[in-house]
């Protein structure tokens, strides 16, 4: 970075990591998208700095000519909001060039997900890989664990595979989950998570009491990567060969989707949407709106079942 923009874009990216803790993910998302916008506009000899509505329409059109989906230029979009609005509260603009352009228009996409039969399935298979003995025993019961906790609470997988190893010197059924920026929330444990975590963290113990001269990890999920915890990438790796062996279509399962399933199993059976959003750790609730779909269906079903007419018109004639 060497001119005037990139020097107040390193600034903004710096105050996103020290104010707002934003996660190394996000703040690489931030400075991709930004220098992508900034390069573009360099080559017509404009400063993103001073680049006005119009020099960002032209970048959001070239956008759209290089075929980005609305999701992928409203995500860009976002990243020049939060730019200029850090330029103008440190008063190194008068306005913000964003405030009057329109966000892509993003086709509503329901999210992928799980029926209860096939979770029921990769949890039961998990349990019973866990179960016996044999080499690699220490990741099946890791994989069970993870599973379990993953569709008892609907964490983001970040949020699970860095979990602190202080879970497991924990009684209660409640856990603290660190979500975006720092925000702490309240999860419920089932029964069945409880029981995963607490083989899984009996075997993790042994093993590393039997290790010589080696360090405490200060993750439930220890690895030799660089941050210390286990990859969301291998996990998502491990969980797609699990869907394999259980007869799921491995292409249809990621972490992310059985986050889903826990959304939306919770709605189906009657849970209320800001409990969703609550437990989620959505900071909007129009982000869990996009489980609307489910309360639809449910209330179609409610509506079939128990109202009058609809029981009138069930009857033969």
């Amino acid at each position: 970075m060497t001119n005037r923009s990139a020097i107040q874009i390193e600034a903004f990216l710096e105050m996103m990591s020290a104010e707002r803790g934003a996660a190394a993910n996000t703040l690489s998302s931030y400075e991709r998208d930004l220098e992508d916008a900034r390069s573009f506009l360099l080559e017509r000899q404009v400063q993103m700095t001073l680049a006005t509505p119009d020099n960002l329409r032209a970048y959001l059109g070239h956008l759209t000519r290089q075929g980005f989906k609305a999701s992928s230029q409203a995500r860009r979009l976002s990243a020049l909001r939060q730019f200029y609005k850090f330029l103008y509260a440190e008063g190194l603009r008068g306005d913000d060039p964003t405030g009057i352009l329109d966000a892509p228009r993003k086709e509503r996409t329901l999210p992928k997900t799980l029926s209860v039969d096939d979770v029921t399935r990769l949890i039961g298979l998990a349990e019973e890989e866990a179960r016996a003995p044999g080499a690699n025993h220490l990741n099946r019961l890791r994989m069970h664990a993870l599973i379990e906790l993953l569709y008892a609470t609907g964490m983001r997988v970040s949020e699970l595979v860095s979990l602190p190893a202080t879970v497991l010197a924990q009684n209660g059924r409640f856990l603290v989950v660190k979500g975006k920026g720092n925000k702490e929330r309240l999860v419920p444990l089932s029964r069945s998570a409880i029981a995963a975590l607490q083989a899984y963290g009996a075997v993790l113990a042994d093993k590393q009491a039997s290790q010589e001269n080696a360090r405490e990890s200060l993750y439930l999920f220890p690895s030799t990567s660089k941050e210390g915890f286990l990859p969301r990438q291998v996990f998502a790796r491990d969980l797609k060969g699990l869907a394999s062996r259980a007869g799921i279509r491995a292409s249809t399962l990621s972490p992310h989707v059985l986050r889903h399933a826990f959304a939306s199993h919770l709605l189906q059976n009657g849970a209320d949407l800001r409990a969703v959003q609550e437990l989620l750790g959505h900071s909007d609730i129009s982000t869990t709106q996009i489980y609307t779909h489910v309360l639809e269906e449910r209330l179609h079903r409610l509506v079939q079942d128990h109202h009058p007419l609809a029981k009138q018109a069930k009857k033969p004639e």
